[in-house]
């Protein structure tokens, strides 16, 4: 940990003497301070801090039948995150996620993956306009997150996750942005169309580099993302496919839901580079709470996991979409795997923030959960339990503002000047 926390913390109790003004942080430390916090006070300058900020997570996943009678947003579900469970935990705000998967470039690929996506750029829509207009409504900006979270409504917002179901028709990406995508990965698990994948897909004829990073249509991506005010996301890149973005892109990019390699060497993580890539493009990388990413396991945990998935037939890695009886065995099952091979917990999870924040500062570092999609760790597995987060960090000694920052004050101040490039694109179109 920061030195400078530790010391901040040994001091707490000396600022709650002080009696600094709401959404001020704790005044410098002096020597021969009062006695440490107690829990409960620890408790109340978290939930003081965590009702003030707006909090935003970049990485929800959702079916394909999201906001239907059979998932309905508005209930207290099976799902990690939903709209009760958003205000349970003080979740202010979410990144509902169109995805889907690589399939073989081909039209029929195309297609189909096509109408998978605006199956669910519909159903968070339909959730906004439809279902519960009173409770959560859709933002295009970074403005319309301020004016609604003011509103008092919880704030849906939509990441595109793998640009694969366009095809190679750019001119989709606007349409994308219409129906409120503010966010679009290039590639998933495997090479696509635009570049490179961190994971490849030997099923799908990956056998090392393909593109050597970008492909020629992936810069066009870029481009065109730049120029509709759409957020580059670089989680699931490449290495090569990252660093050629952050040199192409005129804006920041964000990295939506990866972590830190240094801590955890997995290769759907970000290293020192890539971190420091980010920082000098003004962007922000949104460490992300999912297990396998936070605590590197053994590989006979992830052999138990794949033996349990074949016995439940649960193809994807969301276990809500189970039948009862079959999430039951799930639940049972990773219970017995967990007590063999502890999980990785919300203090595993600060960990990656800690690190970040000290590589390359506090303005660049972001929180994501990837819940629904396989995310969630022990303290922090359901969007009930998001005040969790705040609660660690102000036990860190992180400040309300250093707090503010990751909790989504750099993603919006990401999206701002991603929107400022736009108009500026536009501006030089205009004058030629």
């Amino acid at each position: 940990m920061n030195p400078s926390r530790i010391l901040t913390l040994l001091v707490l109790s000396w600022a709650v003497a002080c009696s600094p003004e709401p959404g001020e942080d704790p005044p410098p430390p002096q020597m021969g301070a009062a006695p440490e916090r107690t829990e409960a006070e620890l408790v109340e300058r978290a939930r003081e801090i965590h009702h003030r900020v707006i909090t935003i997570d970049t990485h929800v996943d959702i079916p394909f039948n999201f906001a239907t009678e059979e998932v309905d947003p508005g209930v207290r579900g099976r799902f990690q995150n939903d709209l009760p469970k958003m205000r349970e935990g003080g979740l202010d705000a979410a990144f509902f996620i169109v995805y889907h998967g690589q399939q073989e470039r081909t039209p029929d690929g195309y297609a189909s993956a096509l109408e998978g996506a605006m199956r669910k750029f519909e159903g968070v829509r339909r959730m906004s306009y439809d279902l519960y207009p009173d409770e959560i409504d859709l933002a295009y900006s970074a403005a319309d997150v301020e004016r609604i979270h003011g509103e008092g409504k919880l704030v849906a917002l939509i990441g595109v996750e793998n640009a694969y179901p366009i095809g190679e028709d750019l001119s989709l990406l606007a349409e994308f942005h219409r129906l409120g995508a503010l966010y679009t990965s290039l590639t998933h698990n495997g090479h696509s169309q635009f570049g490179d994948a961190a994971v490849e897909r030997p099923d799908l004829g990956d056998d090392g580099p393909e593109w050597g990073g970008l492909s020629p249509l992936g810069e066009a991506a870029v481009d065109e993302l730049n120029r509709l005010g759409i957020m580059v996301d670089v989680s699931h890149a490449a290495k090569s496919t990252m660093m050629q973005i952050v040199e192409r892109s005129r804006a920041p990019i964000i990295a939506s839901h990866s972590s830190i390699r240094a801590v955890a060497d997995h290769p759907r993580n970000l290293d020192d580079e890539q971190l420091r890539a980010i920082r000098e493009n003004g962007g922000v990388a949104q460490t992300t709470a999912l297990a396998g990413f936070v605590k590197v396991q053994p590989p006979e945990r992830s052999q138990a996991i794949a033996d349990l998935r074949g016995r439940v037939g649960l193809e994807g890695s969301n276990p809500g979409v189970l039948s009862p009886s079959d999430r039951e065995e799930w639940d049972r099952g990773m219970a017995e795997i967990d007590d063999r091979w502890p999980p990785a917990t919300l203090q595993d999870y600060i960990d990656h923030i800690d690190y970040a924040v000290d590589l390359v500062g506090v303005d660049h570092v972001g929180i994501s959960s990837d819940f629904d999609g396989g995310g969630g760790v022990v303290g922090w597995n359901d969007a009930s339990e998001t005040f969790n987060v705040t609660l660690e960090l102000v036990r860190r000694g992180y400040g309300e503002e250093e707090i503010r920052k990751l909790w989504g004050g750099n993603l919006l101040r990401v999206l701002r000047a991603v929107e400022g490039v736009a108009e500026e694109i536009r501006g030089e179109a205009q004058g030629e």
